[in-house]
């Protein structure tokens, strides 16, 4: 990704854009990655990262930390490109079974229940409100601790801890559902 010649940090921004992709490409793509569980969604997002820091024609400052900022932009992008799809369930076509066809432990039928459920989180975890979204991604599927949470979105540690806990109790009660309506 080249980006656009006018696009030249302000006096204040750190580094260019091309810089930025550089330096965190990785970061924001395995973010997105984990969150979407789909290699095409998280290239969608990566790509959206910066097509959104593009459209400022150059006014945008990442200070004091630009990496915090673009983790938080990934995981928002990946919200929101869940929260996109609706209420339809899907399995990535990029999934691979745990075990070889025929190998020992391989059910076709246990992969595909797995795969859903799997699905259904991640639905379930868009549904949440912003805030708590961001605080279960970054807890669960990137497995911050609450200290590091806290620093990350600039929020006290209890605060964390009660929206990690109202969070699960929400996502406990939308997963009794899903399994119910599976038996």
């Amino acid at each position: 990704m080249r980006p656009i010649e006018y696009l030249k940090p302000v006096s204040n921004a750190p580094e260019g854009l091309e810089g930025l992709f550089e330096r965190h490409h990785d970061m924001i793509f395995r973010t997105a990655y984990r969150t979407t569980a789909s290699v095409v969604d998280a290239e969608d997002v990566l790509q959206t990262v910066f097509v959104r820091l593009a459209g400022r024609k150059g006014k945008w400052d990442l200070s004091p930390n630009p990496g915090a900022y673009l983790y938080r932009a990934a995981i928002n992008a990946s919200l929101d490109l869940l929260r996109g799809r609706g209420r339809f369930l899907s399995v990535p076509l990029d999934t691979e079974v745990a075990s070889p066809a025929g190998g020992p432990g391989t059910n076709p039928e246990t992969e595909h229940a797995k795969r859903e459920l799997q699905s259904r989180i991640r639905q379930s975890v868009s549904e949440l409100g912003p805030r708590a979204a961001e605080i279960v991604v970054l807890k669960y599927f990137e497995g911050h601790d609450n200290r590091e949470i806290a620093k990350l979105i600039g929020t006290s540690q209890m605060v964390v801890g009660v929206t990690l806990h109202r969070a699960r109790t929400r996502l406990r009660k939308d997963m009794g559902k899903f399994l119910e309506e599976q038996l």
